[in-house]
């Protein structure tokens, strides 16, 4: 049985509610740098992004989840992107929207139900997550839940600051044929 409840977070499918949450978070230009953004999403957009949200990992090559407190707040999104049944893997990213709501464990809880359910039901062989050599706290996470640093991308990511570099890290799957 699919289990993607922890103790701290539960995650679920995007929601038609969650329009308001997901505009909020995709226009935080302190974000942007990570996820690629470069110009605002409209209303619209992501109205049109969530009426699509329920299409299969198969054909759209990724899954976002929220992630929910046990007060049924969405608190931040994880997703696999760049998902590869063939050889069997993905990317796999994470914003928890807060920063009151960051080093309470949330995000470690967060992407163990994810691993758990790529390696179990995706019958996932191995999970990537690229991060920015100046992110720390995310480095930790990672390392933390068995992630190892496999790679550095230099100069890989433009900012206004100029080019940074980007840290690849993996996790395989011990228990895949």
């Amino acid at each position: 049985m699919l289990n993607l409840k922890g103790k701290q977070v539960y995650l679920r499918a995007l929601e038609p509610e969650d329009l308001d949450f997901l505009y909020q978070l995709e226009n935080d230009t302190s974000i942007w740098e990570i996820s690629g953004t470069l110009r605002p999403y409209s209303k619209k957009v992501l109205r049109l992004y969530l009426e699509n949200a329920h299409r299969d990992i198969y054909d759209v090559k990724q899954l976002r989840l929220c992630i929910c407190n046990k007060d049924d707040n969405c608190i931040g999104l994880i997703d696999l992107f760049d998902f590869d049944p063939k050889h069997r893997r993905a990317g796999m990213g994470i914003v928890v929207a807060k920063t009151n709501d960051r080093n309470k464990g949330i995000g470690a809880e967060a992407i163990s139900l994810v691993c758990d359910y790529a390696f179990s039901t995706l019958d996932l062989h191995q999970l990537y997550a690229n991060i920015l050599e100046e992110n720390k706290a995310s480095i930790h996470l990672f390392e933390k839940l068995g992630f190892e640093k496999i790679g550095v991308k230099k100069e890989w990511i433009r900012t206004n600051s100029g080019f940074k570099n980007e840290l690849m890290f993996q996790k395989i799957n011990s228990n895949a044929s």
